[in-house]
This record gives structure tokens, sequence and C-alpha cells, in this order.
């Protein structure tokens, strides 16, 4: 599946979660294809090095969206739809990467709290972005919506609660808005499972593990952009494994 250049030439993409790991691997290499991409995320400093980072490349100048998706409210995701309007008019992309861990532990011992905040910024943010967006998705002839979901999001794993039910949750979401939009062949909503990739929330879940066995987040981007881009047209409602 190897793609050529610009495949994702003049698309409006946008990305959460983009600062780092799978998130800034997409950013940059959706950049380096052809696209204009919106950088959200909730730490500026980290943001603005990707910024830097696609800018050194001479792709076009991303953008920067300043966000907390366990703090936003709903005139935050307002602001990111009227903001998107006003400059382009329409979104070609989206990719709902930004996620937490949560706890690792029984569900007899899991901290109500952080099961809360984990559902909310899992799968509610997910829902409540992808509704806000949805009007700015239409604008497009072909656009793509990515959530990401993982393989405990598909078979439950002991000691993995929030996360694995909020991935479970992605994954229903996505089959929902995909048969919701069944006669509209302009726009598609799919799952992609990253699998065991050296990133920062792999490091919390797996402490101890061998990490040059991992693959690195660059490695998976051909089936990224393959999703983002025109060769996909058609596939939707689907779970992809990128490993």
């Amino acid at each position: 599946m190897k793609l050529s250049k610009n495949k994702l030439d003049s698309k409006i993409i946008l990305v959460t979660g983009a600062n780092a790991g799978i998130g800034k691997a997409a950013a940059v290499e959706y950049a380096k294809q052809g696209a204009k991409v919106i950088l959200l995320g909730r730490n500026i400093e980290s943001l603005e090095h990707v910024y830097d980072e696609i800018s050194e490349l001479n792709c076009d100048e991303p953008m920067i969206s300043l966000m907390d998706l366990e703090k936003a409210d709903g005139n935050d995701y307002q602001m990111v739809f009227e903001n998107m309007m006003n400059e382009f008019g329409k979104l070609d992309g989206l990719l709902l990467n930004a996620g937490v861990l949560g706890d690792r532990s029984p569900i007899a011992h899991y901290d109500s709290e952080t099961w809360v905040q984990t559902i909310h910024v899992n799968l509610t943010a997910q829902f409540l972005l992808t509704k806000a967006l949805l009007p700015a998705l239409y604008g497009s002839d072909n656009a793509s919506v990515i959530f990401t979901s993982s393989g405990v999001g598909k078979i439950g794993k002991a000691f993995w609660g929030a996360y694995s039910v909020s991935k479970f949750g992605v994954e229903a979401l996505s089959q929902i808005l995909s048969l919701e939009h069944d006669d509209q062949s302009s726009i598609r909503f799919n799952c992609i499972n990253p699998g065991a990739t050296k990133t920062k929330m792999r490091k919390q879940a797996y402490p101890y593990e061998d990490e040059t066995a991992l693959k690195e987040p660059v490695e998976l981007m051909d089936k990224y952009v393959w999703l983002m881009s025109d060769e996909s047209k058609g596939i939707t409602g689907q779970s992809i494994d990128c490993q």
C-alpha cells in the first residue's frame, strides 16, 4: 500500500492529539502529502514544535487549535467549527487520535473519577467534536473521518477497564455514523487500530516492555494516509488493523 506523494493535495485535515506520537506522525505525513493540517491539542508548546517541523519541510503552513478535550464545553466545540468554516468553508478529513489510558486496574478497584474522565476524553469528546464538525465535513466532496480504536476495543481484556469500554464505544460510534450516512457517498467513517506502537501511552501500559520490538508511529502511516485519501473512497464502517 505504498503511496506516492501528494495523495492529499489541497485537503483540509484536522488531527487531534497532534502534539506527539501517532497524532504527530500523521499530521506531518498528511502535510507532506499535500494537506493543510489543523493541529489540535492541549499543549501549545508541543504543538508549536510540530508546527515548526512541518514548516521546515516547506509544506503548506499548518494551523494550531488549542483545546483540552477533558475540559472543553459546547462553546469550545462551536468555536472550532466556526473557525473552520470562516477559514476554509469545509473540512475534508478528521483524525480523532487523542486519548488517555486511565487506570490499569481491576473493575473492583477502579477509581470512579478516572473512569468518568477516561470515558469522556476517549468517547464522549469524540462524539461532541464529530457532531460539531459534521456540517463542515458535509461541505467536502470526499470527507473521511477516522476514529482510533484498539485491540481491547474488540475483545475485552482484564485490567483495561474504562479504556477498553471507551474503545468498544468508539467502534460502535463509527459504525452508527457510517450506517446513518449510507446514502451519502461524500462522507465515510472508519476505525483504525494502530496496534503495538512506540508511544508514551504504550510505555504507560507496559512500562517494562522491550521498546525495540515496537514499531515507530511513522511506520504505520501508509494506512493512515490511504484511509484519508480518495483511494479508499467507498470504504466505510470498517475497523482496520495497522499491524
